[in-house]
């Protein structure tokens, strides 16, 4: 397995050439033949189309070789079985064993790490379980009917998002149990406002902190300790933490519980742990958390093709390289037109950017894993568009390109 510069493939070469001499035109070949032909079957029954995508057979071609020389389907092998793919950092990466177990058991220092994430995920589901049925109560003794998420970053983004893409859905299907809130902001006013919108003696906090140091988010557990304090509440009876084994946060009094995970989890792709787990748990059903992560189970197993016209992932990944290195296409929008989500199209949706962002990463010989990476990742994104629903962001999205 080598990891070699992007520009330094026999594939870039000829990539390079074919954009320079082929043209596509939309009107003349974005017809019903090739709407028909150019779909890709995703997992929870989703179809990944690239038909309006500048891409001809012989670009397909060469980006199915740019796929095996680059060796994108053996390291992301190597990566299942636990190889260290982040090098950086020297560590595994395995946000992907969280949802299902692809590749050989990963055994370290004795210790089936996939026996691990099964058993904090039962952990976590049966607490969710008991806090819906009372058997976990506030301090006054009444059950909780409010959930705050106490994080900063990718504990605190991710969640918000998984959660607002559920929410009606979960309404809708009668498996909303708790209102959900999140802070980060260390401006207490933020933290007070949502403070304000619940009972406090019927809220649970849920503090997200692998390394249990993050400045943010201790300052945030402090303020709502200072306001459960002053109301005369026990905050041991109000609070329950997300961290590692190691953090000064495990297994300790001040927690009803806590749920863990590794080093080999990173913050931008904690959704599939505890992280993501606790919103989609306490506020719904565990069962919502499950589906969730059996749609991204679905997703990464269908990504191991290596036939790049049956990996939705992977096409969709050689596509942004050939579109930005080759077409000087630089800019891609992500502009959701449904908000009424399931919790396994959710999950194959977020397994389907991951494993994107993965292959990119590989391409391009690019750690998307360690911190360096991430910054690359920010650098080339430039603009997000936040906040934006179908026609508003599309409209965003074209006054930004001046369209």
């Amino acid at each position: 397995m080598q990891f070699n510069n992007f520009d330094r493939t026999g594939a870039f070469k000829k990539l390079t050439g074919h954009a320079k001499t082929k043209t596509f035109d939309f009107r003349k070949q974005l017809d019903a033949k090739r709407v028909g032909e150019c779909i890709v079957p995703m997992a929870s029954g989703l179809n990944y189309s690239w038909a309006a995508k500048a891409v001809d057979e012989e670009a397909v071609k060469l980006l199915q070789e740019l796929a095996n020389e680059q060796e994108l389907i053996t390291k992301y092998k190597a990566l299942l079985n636990g190889e260290v793919i982040n090098t950086g950092e020297k560590r595994k990466v395995l946000h992907h064993l969280l949802r299902g177990e692809l590749g050989q058991p990963v055994i370290e220092g004795g210790k089936n790490i996939g026996d691990f994430y099964r058993k904090e995920l039962t952990r976590l589901c049966d607490f969710a379980g008991a806090v819906h049925e009372g058997k976990y109560k506030g301090s006054t003794g009444k059950p909780f009917v409010s959930v705050i998420q106490i994080g900063i970053g990718g504990s605190d983004l991710g969640p918000r998002a998984l959660y607002l893409a559920l929410e009606n859905w979960a309404e809708t299907e009668g498996k909303k149990k708790l209102n959900a809130g999140f802070i980060s902001n260390v401006d207490p006013d933020d933290a007070s406002r949502i403070i304000a919108s619940c009972p406090l003696d019927q809220s649970l906090f849920v503090l997200v902190s692998k390394s249990g140091t993050t400045q943010e988010t201790l300052a945030n557990e402090l303020f709502v300790k200072d306001k459960l304090i002053k109301a005369g509440l026990d905050p041991s009876k109000h609070m329950i933490a997300v961290t590692s084994e190691a953090s000064p946060l495990a297994h300790n009094s001040a927690y009803l519980d806590s749920f863990y995970i590794d080093d080999y989890i990173d913050g931008r792709n904690s959704l599939s742990s505890a992280v993501g787990g606790c919103i989609l748990s306490f506020a719904f059903v565990p069962e919502v958390f499950k589906e969730f992560l059996s749609g991204a189970a679905e997703a990464d197993r269908l990504t191991l093709n290596e036939n790049i016209l049956k990996n939705a992932a992977l096409l969709s990944a050689l596509i942004g390289v050939w579109e930005r290195n080759f077409l000087n296409l630089s800019y891609t929008a992500i502009l959701p037109t449904a908000r009424r989500l399931t919790p396994a199209v959710l999950g194959s949706l977020l397994a389907h950017f991951e494993d994107k962002v993965m292959f990119k990463g590989f391409v391009w010989n690019v750690n998307s894993f360690d911190q360096e990476g991430v910054q690359i990742g920010k650098i080339l994104t430039k603009k997000v568009l936040s906040g934006s629903f179908g026609d508003d962001a599309h409209e965003i999205y074209s006054r930004m390109l001046r369209v």
